[in-house]
């Protein structure tokens, strides 16, 4: 059995989706020099359908690039009470900061109590997520959690977008069309 000692080699990466974790884990991973842990937290995931085909291709993909996976509960009625009255804020608002602090916080507070070296999120490799923003919540979840180091990236330059579309498409990874909730999807 192994101890949470072991976990000290190791990054904890918050993943939302197969595709974006093609070339965010191995880049968070060659950056730190720390072997990678996929984190899927996503309760903001609606339909449950799609939250579901989120994780098989996300657990797939870990799977065949041999990366430790670990998913959280999927707990979509907590994650609605904490945006509540932010439903119609527009995608990048204070509904999405509310979001990726909530989901920041879950990592950090996972990686504080599986004792590993560091934490960070491949969100950075969207186009449409501000990198700036992630960042600096991070470091705000990591100061709350202990100071557990946070691993700021921007995960799109050097073209690291682009790259993980052609690695989704190589791997024939579902490619979802909105960020996950449910008031994305209806913008």
């Amino acid at each position: 059995m192994k101890s949470l000692s072991d976990n000290k080699t190791k990054i904890l990466i918050h993943v939302c989706c197969a595709p974006d974790a093609t070339a965010g884990v191995p880049r968070l991973a060659k950056n730190t020099g720390l072997m990678p842990v996929v984190f899927f937290s996503n309760s903001n995931i609606h339909p449950e359908e799609e939250y579901r085909i989120r994780l098989e291709e996300t657990e797939k993909l870990s799977k065949k690039m041999k990366w430790q996976f670990i998913s959280d509960k999927y707990n979509p009625d907590e994650w609605i009470k904490s945006v509540k009255g932010y439903e119609n804020e527009p995608e990048r608002g204070k509904r999405c900061e509310i979001c990726f602090r909530i989901r920041l916080e879950l990592t950090a507070k996972k990686a504080l109590d599986g004792n590993y070296s560091a934490f960070s999120t491949v969100w950075t490799i969207s186009p449409h997520k501000d990198a700036t923003l992630i960042n600096r919540l991070g470091k705000e979840a990591s100061l709350k959690y202990g100071n557990i180091p946070f691993i700021e990236e921007n995960l799109k330059k050097k073209e690291g977008f682009k790259e993980s579309l052609k690695l989704s498409h190589k791997f024939k990874l579902y490619r979802q069309n909105y960020c996950g909730c449910i008031f994305s999807k209806r913008k």
